[in-house]
């Protein structure tokens, strides 16, 4: 779709090597979740996409979660949970979760306990033991 004006059903069952009911499911799915838009229904229906064209997606780098953490922490010195929580728009649990696998792959080390704890990286000592 990046690369012409729209994409029919027939389009996406011949690039895709989908059936019908699978292709539409899928063109159904996409304009639900609001990457394409449809225009004109039944035999006519084409898609298109909601993204500009000329926006670059092809060979945008997409940060991981634990990337933009730490670049959060290497610009602020450290990050606590509420901070992670906002900063990737997640839950409580899911932004502890996602500190303490950081902390346990040594990618960040803990301070302090209960709600002044914070993550920040860690000690050159750290990383040689490591």
């Amino acid at each position: 779709m990046r690369h012409n004006q729209g994409m029919t059903n027939n389009d996406y069952q011949r690039l895709n090597h989908v059936d019908s009911v699978t292709a539409t499911r899928e063109l159904r799915n996409l304009t639900d979740d609001g990457l394409v838009d449809l225009h004109g229904s039944r035999r006519w229906a084409y898609y298109t996409l909601k993204v500009p064209v000329e926006a670059p997606l092809l060979g945008a780098v997409l940060e991981t979660d634990e990337e933009k953490i730490l670049a959060y922490v290497r610009k602020h010195g450290s990050i606590k949970r509420a901070e992670c929580q906002a900063l990737l728009n997640i839950t409580e649990t899911q932004a502890r979760y996602t500190l303490k696998k950081m902390k346990d792959r040594s990618l960040l080390r803990l301070e302090g306990s209960g709600k002044p704890s914070r993550y920040l990286l860690p000690d050159n000592t750290a990383m040689i033991q490591a």
